[in-house]
């Protein structure tokens, strides 16, 4: 009470002033707490605290992708498909296979489920390649219940893309594309699909990392995300937080958790465009074998931070081959886009259009050229070196020269014959048990060491005669295949 008094005041003047004075400071308080959540990240202020009106908003336009397809005879194929999905095969398969691997091969129906979303009104639908190729029937369930029949439109295996049609009885509801290189690292996201087939499944994360190059194709160029994806997810939309597709959940890493991968919609957005307008997408070919720059040959040519791609073959009659360019040059720059990779060079190069002129700045023994080149079409079974992928139609394997980029994808360590990049299903060589990643060193005993000379033994052996593959295998060691020619 004596401190009230000192202050010249009554007892209940004193209450008030200590009041005010205790509101003020509250305010300084909340004032200084306002200024520093301005002043904090704008990722730390956007952290939402539900997903819901999101969620509820945009899972209409995601969609559920049942496939079915005859897959005709048993063999390897039968044994692949008929595992577990979830990974737990029984202890079993092999006794089981002991006992009735000598039965006749028969037909069986393959399933699969996958997702994908709405672009318009009229029913068109984006979705992985893989969850539709080769089905012979595509169903489509939306979130009301209601199925309809899907017809493909077109397929771009080189970057899993597809789309679908369905033809609805009214308007449907879409989702728009947004912008995949304007998001950020750390940003938030969600995923909606059908994990193991539970329809529209959402699950939410961050974008983790941008631009990951995982082995799937030349054109990789994936955003990784920790929104939790399983298989079933595939095709579905990857959305940022105004409910924009930045991308389309593609890819899992095998017992990994946290760890999903998504188209850019910025790299799909131009294949979807051409797929809807032509049905197959169209891209830009220079006519060179590239590989990336080793740190000795970035400094035994002077090149800073081992930007740029290595020419290892301008392909004869080609369009590189034609401007001038040759093996040796060190491609730096396309239209004065810098090239940091051969990667890098491939995606730049595959979105020119056929017949453009660009200019194609190397460095030759240390000095910079600049040559215009006539980009052409590239034919998308191309092999590495430039020719014709698959050399067997009849045996159904596909080889090619065994490049860098090849070793690096299939993580095999060799620089003689060919390498096994497909088997198409139910053919010769898959029944016989060729492999992806299979390096044929051998035909007939006869080596092989291009994909030239690997056709030329093949057309050697004439119907109902046998041939002899000899291969090494990556953790079997070296195997003799044999295959009957029909």
């Amino acid at each position: 009470m004596k401190s009230l008094r000192l202050i010249g005041k009554s007892r209940k003047q004193a209450i008030q002033t200590m009041a005010i004075g205790t509101l003020m400071i509250l305010g300084l308080v909340f004032s200084s707490r306002s200024v520093m959540a301005d002043n904090e990240p704008a990722a730390v202020r956007m952290v939402p605290e539900s997903f819901s009106t999101l969620a509820e908003g945009k899972s209409a336009a995601v969609i559920n992708v049942r496939t079915e397809k005859i897959i005709t005879g048993g063999g390897r194929v039968f044994r692949h498909f008929s595992r577990n999905p979830f990974g737990n095969n029984n202890p079993g398969d092999d006794l089981l296979e002991r006992f009735f691997g000598g039965m006749p091969n028969r037909d069986f129906k393959q399933r699969s489920l996958g997702s994908g979303f709405i672009i318009d009104k009229d029913g068109y639908i984006v979705t992985n390649n893989h969850v539709i190729e080769n089905a012979d029937q595509i169903k489509v369930s939306l979130k009301d219940g209601k199925e309809y029949d899907a017809t493909i439109i077109g397929r771009d295996p080189s970057t899993d893309i597809a789309l679908i049609k369905i033809k609805p009885e009214n308007d449907l509801p879409v989702l728009k594309l947004g912008s995949s290189d304007k998001i950020k690292v750390g940003e938030w996201v969600i995923a909606i699909g059908s994990p193991f087939g539970l329809a529209h499944t959402v699950t939410a994360g961050i974008v983790s990392a941008k631009g990951r190059v995982i082995g799937s194709g030349p054109y990789d160029d994936f955003i990784q995300t920790d929104a939790s994806i399983n298989p079933g997810n595939s095709g579905g939309p990857l959305l940022d937080m105004k409910g924009m597709v930045v991308g389309i959940n593609t890819a899992i890493v095998a017992g990994g958790q946290g760890i999903g991968f998504a188209i850019p919609i910025d790299l799909a957005r131009g294949i979807i465009e051409q797929l809807k307008g032509k049905g197959s997408v169209t891209r830009g070919w220079l006519g060179v074998g590239i590989q990336n720059l080793t740190e000795e040959i970035a400094d035994y040519y002077g090149v800073d931070n081992q930007s740029g791609a290595m020419v290892m073959e301008a392909f004869p009659g080609d369009p590189a081959d034609k401007a001038g360019i040759q093996a040796k040059d060190i491609i730096i720059a396309v239209n004065g886009q810098p090239v940091t990779s051969s990667h890098d060079l491939t995606g730049i190069i595959a979105n020119i259009g056929v017949g453009e002129k660009v200019d194609i700045k190397v460095l030759r023994k240390g000095e910079e050229k600049t040559f215009t080149v006539v980009i052409s079409k590239r034919e998308e079974n191309l092999a590495a070196d430039g020719r014709v992928n698959q050399s067997s139609n009849e045996l159904g394997i596909m080889v090619s020269k065994i490049t860098p980029e090849i070793s690096r994808q299939f993580k095999v360590e060799s620089s003689k014959g060919v390498i096994v990049t497909g088997v198409e299903p139910g053919s010769e060589g898959e029944k016989a048990g060729v492999a992806a990643g299979d390096i044929i060193l051998e035909v007939n005993r006869n080596a092989v060491d291009s994909v030239k000379a690997y056709g030329t033994e093949i057309r050697k052996v004439k119907k109902g005669e046998m041939i002899q593959l000899f291969i090494k295998r990556a953790g079997s060691g070296f195997m003799v295949v044999k295959i009957k020619k029909e």
